[in-house]
C-alpha cells in the first residue's frame, strides 16, 4: 500500500509498505527465479577468469592462431580485464542508482556477451586485448546491479545466505573453467587454434540463456518507490504476493511497519561521497578492511599456486587444473555450508571469525611448508580449508556494502569497493606476490603467505569492533534511505507520528 502526501509529480511525499511486504514473504518458487536470472553470472566470472589464466600457455604456442605471448595474457590482458572491472563497476554502479537494476543488468550481461563473443574470434593481439577490457568492463557493471538487485528482491530472514551463496558460485565457474581448459586445449580433441576460441564461445552462449531467464525479473519495487514509480512497485509486489500465495495455498502473514519518503530523481556525487564517508565512515573503514584482507589473502594462494606446485612440488604444468579445481571446490564449499550461520548466529561472528580462521590457518600453513611438511596434496587440502573459510568471509565483503549504506547510494558503494578489491588484488598484489611466489625460495613463499595471513586477521579484528549487526532486518533499518521523511516533519504537517517498519527511524553509524 502506498498512499500520496503531495501532488504527484517531483518531490512527492508518500508513505509505503513495499519494503515490509517483501521482507515478509517466505521462501518460494519465484524467489529461486530471482537468484537463477541474476546469481548465475558469477559462474560466467570464474569462467572468464579461471579459463584464461589456464589457456595462456596454448594462446601462445605456435599454431594458436594468435602471435601472443604467454607473459601478455595473463600479463597484459589480465590487467585489461581487471581495469574494465573497475571502470566497468564505477561506470554503471552510478547509472544503476539513477535509472535503476533491471535496465543496468540487462545492459552489463549484454555487454560481457557481446565482448566475449568477439574475444573468441581474436584474429589480432590488439583485438584480444581490446576484448578482455571490455569482457571485464561488462563483469565489474554487474556486481554492481546484481548485488543491489538481490539485496532487495530477498527477504530479510534470508539475504546472507542468499548472498554468500551467489557471490561463492564464481567458485563453481572456476572448476567448470579448469575442467573446460583440459579438454578444449586437448589437441587429440580440437585443433590448437580452435579449442581456446570454443571456451570464449561457450560464456557468450551461457550468457545468452542468462539473459533470456532475466528478463523475467522484475525492476527492484524498493527502487521504484524512491524515483516515483510508486504504483509501479505496488503492482509488482502485488503480482509477487499472488504467485506465493498460490504456492503456499494460505494467505500471507500481514505487513508490519511502513516507510514515509520523499520522492527524488537522483543523487549528487556529493552526497553518495558525504554520505559514506562522513556519516558511515565506521561502515566505510569496514568495507576497506574486508575487501583489501580477502583480496591480499586470495592472491597469496592463488597468484602462484601453479609455480608452488611446480617448483616445490613436481607436479607437472599440465595438471595443475586438477588440484584448481579441488581448490575451487572448496571455496564454493564455504558459503554453502556457513551462509545460514551468517543469519542466525549473525553479522558480526561469522565475519569476523572465518577471517580470523581462514588468517590463522594460512599461517600454519606457511609454518608446515616451511618445515618441509607437506606434499602436493596435503598443501591442497590446507589451501581447501584456508579457503573454506576464506571464501564466506569474501562473500560477507559483497553483502556488508550492499545492505550497509542507504537505499540510493547502494549500487555505487558496492562499486566503489568491488573496484577497490579488484584493483587491489589485480594491481597490487600480482605487484606483491608474483617475485615472492616465483622465486622459487621457500622463504619468499612463506613470506607471502604472512602477508596474505596478516592483513585477513587484521580485517578480522577490524569486523570484531565494526560489524553491522544486519542479520534478518530490513535494509531501511540498517541504513535509513536519505529520502525518508523525518517524523517530526509528519508531525508538524499534522499526520500524526510516522507509522514505520522495526527501526526504520535511525541507522546507526
Amino acid at each position: 500500500m502506498a498512499t500520496a502526501g503531495a501532488p504527484a509529480g517531483s518531490g512527492r511525499t508518500i508513505t509505503s509498505n513495499v519494503p515490509a511486504r517483501l521482507d515478509r514473504l517466505p521462501w518460494s518458487r519465484w524467489h529461486w527465479t530471482i537468484v537463477i536470472g541474476l546469481g548465475t553470472v558469477w559462474i560466467l566470472d570464474g569462467l572468464e577468469v579461471t579459463v584464461v589464466g589456464n589457456i595462456a600457455g596454448r594462446l601462445s604456442e605456435p599454431g594458436s592462431g594468435l602471435p601472443i605471448s604467454s607473459g601478455q595474457v595473463t600479463g597484459i590482458a589480465a590487467a585489461l580485464y581487471v581495469a574494465g572491472a573497475c571502470v566497468g563497476a564505477l561506470f554503471w554502479g552510478r547509472l544503476t542508482d539513477r535509472f535503476g537494476r533491471k535496465n543496468l543488468f540487462m545492459i552489463t550481461l549484454a555487454v560481457y556477451l557481446a565482448a566475449t563473443a568477439l574475444t573468441a574470434v581474436s584474429f589480432d593481439v590488439w583485438w584480444f586485448l581490446l576484448f578482455r577490457f571490455f569482457t571485464g568492463f561488462g563483469i565489474g557493471g554487474e556486481y554492481a546491479a546484481i548485488n543491489s538487485a538481490i539485496d532487495e528482491l530477498i527477504p530479510a530472514e534470508y539475504r546472507g545466505r542468499v548472498d554468500l551463496i551467489i557471490n561463492g558460485s564464481f567458485w563453481l565457474g572456476a572448476v567448470g573453467g579448469s575442467l573446460l581448459s583440459i579438454l578444449a586445449l586437448n589437441t587429440d580433441i580440437f585443433p590448437a587454434n580452435v579449442g581456446w576460441r570454443l571456451t570464449f564461445a561457450l560464456g557468450s552462449v551461457l550468457a545468452l540463456v542468462i539473459l533470456l531467464v532475466r528478463r523475467h525479473v522484475p525492476e527492484s519495487p524498493r527502487w521504484l518507490l524512491i524515483h516515483g514509480r510508486d504504483e509501479e512497485a505496488e503492482e509488482i509486489v502485488t503480482s509477487i504476493e499472488q504467485k506465493v500465495e498460490a504456492e503456499q495455498g494460505r494467505p500471507l502473514a500481514r505487513p508490519e511497519g511502513e516507510l514515509t519518503i520523499h520522492q527524488r530523481g537522483s543523487v549528487s556525487f556529493m552526497e553518495i561521497a558525504r554520505t559514506v564517508f562522513a556519516k558511515y565512515r565506521r561502515r566505510s573503514i569496514l568495507g576497506f578492511s574486508l575487501f583489501i584482507g580477502q583480496a591480499f589473502l586470495y592472491n597469496a594462494i592463488t597468484f602462484g599456486f601453479g609455480a608452488i606446485l611446480t617448483k616445490f612440488f613436481d607436479v607437472p604444468s599440465g595438471n595443475t587444473g586438477y588440484y584448481f579445481a579441488v581448490i575451487a571446490v572448496g571455496n564454493f564449499c564455504g558459503p554453502l555450508l556457513l551462509g545460514k550461520l551468517f543469519d542466525t548466529v549473525g553479522r558480526r561472528v561469522m565475519i569476523s571469525s572465518t577471517y580470523l580462521l581462514s588468517g590463522i590457518l594460512l599461517f600454519g600453513t606457511a609454518w608446515l611448508f616451511d618445515r618441509g611438511s607437506l606434499d602436493a596434496v596435503t598443501m591442497t587440502a590446507c589451501w581447501c580449508a584456508v579457503l573454506f573459510f576464506a571464501s564466506a568471509g569474501a562473500s560477507s565483503a559483497y553483502l556488508t556494502v550492499s545492505e550497509v549504506f542507504p537505499m540510493e547510494t547502494r549500487a555505487m558503494s558496492i562499486a566503489f569497493f568491488y573496484a577497490l578489491g579488484t584493483a587491489a588484488g589485480g594491481i597490487s598484489g600480482p605487484l606483491l606476490f608474483a617475485d615472492l611466489t616465483a622465486s622459487g625460495k621457500v622463504g619468499d613463499t612463506v613470506l607471502a603467505f604472512q602477508i596474505g595471513a596478516g592483513l585477513m586477521c587484521a580485517a578480522g579484528l577490524v569486523a570484531a569492533f565494526l560489524a553491522v549487526n544486519a542479520e534478518r532486518r530490513s535494509l531501511e533499518d540498517i541504513a535509513r534511505p536519505l529520502t525518508a521523511a523525518a517524523s517530526k516533519a509528519r508531525e508538524a504537517a499534522g499526520s500524526g507520528p510516522a507509522s514505520s517498519a522495526p527501526g526504520t527511524g535511525s541507522a546507526p553509524a
